[in-house]
C-alpha cells in the first residue's frame, strides 16, 4: 500500500513540477499539431 502511495505521490509532484515548466507547454503544443495533421489526413 505505501508503494503505491509513493507512486502515486512521485506522479502528481511531477506533473505539477511538469505543468509549470515551459518544456510541458511545448510539448502539448506539439501534441495539438500531430493531432491536426492526422484529422487533415484522414479528411
Amino acid at each position: 500500500m505505501s508503494r503505491l502511495f509513493a507512486f502515486l505521490l512521485i506522479s502528481l509532484l511531477s506533473l505539477t513540477l511538469l505543468s509549470g515548466c515551459n518544456t510541458a507547454r511545448g510539448f502539448g503544443q506539439d501534441v495539438q499539431h500531430l493531432g491536426g495533421a492526422i484529422q487533415r489526413a484522414v479528411q
